[in-house]
């Protein structure tokens, strides 16, 4: 099934590096462990018999649950990061993301003002960089997280020479 408005006839997008999925997961993963142990508390107080108050059923789903849903969350990050994609065309790129709420983005290469490449401690270990495009519009997000290094600087060039031949008046 294809939603057109996400998904043009006859474009194929260009996905991020599936490093990404590392990025992401090593992200995750401090907070994910602080939400566990938070959500443990009340188990380990009903164990010790600090609290008598709680049911034992309940002092063992508190942390279930939160483990169940930690483990969710990481489940999606790999769809997630399949769902990213970028798209080139004459006039200008297009920028799929999301799993759940999909989303389109279509910057003119005439609106782009500068393109910023940015790469933290750990996209760098992994060879990635991201590309944020900056346009006229403030409210423009256009982004694309986890490309690999070598492209993220090959798409600045190419972004930076379209935008400068399709200057709109600016």
């Amino acid at each position: 099934m294809r939603s057109e408005p996400i998904d043009p006839e006859g474009l194929t997008f260009t996905g991020v590096s599936p490093r990404l999925v590392w990025a992401r997961a090593l992200g995750w993963l401090p907070a994910a462990v602080l939400i566990v142990a938070v959500c443990s508390v009340p188990l380990v107080l009903t164990l010790l018999g600090v609290w008598t108050w709680v049911p034992r059923w309940l002092a063992w789903a508190v942390p279930v649950v939160a483990l169940v849903v930690q483990l969710w969350r990481l489940a999606l990050i790999p769809r997630q990061v399949r769902a990213l994609g970028y798209a080139e065309r004459d006039e200008d790129l297009l920028i799929r993301s999301g799993l759940f709420f999909r989303r389109l983005v279509v910057v003119p290469y005439g609106r782009m003002q500068y393109v910023d490449v940015q790469a933290g401690p750990v996209e760098r270990a992994l060879g990635m960089a991201g590309i944020k495009l900056h346009t006229a519009s403030a409210s423009t997000d256009a982004a694309i997280p986890g490309l690999p290094a070598d492209e993220a600087a090959r798409l600045r060039e190419a972004l930076s020479a379209r935008g400068e031949a399709r200057l709109a008046g600016l």
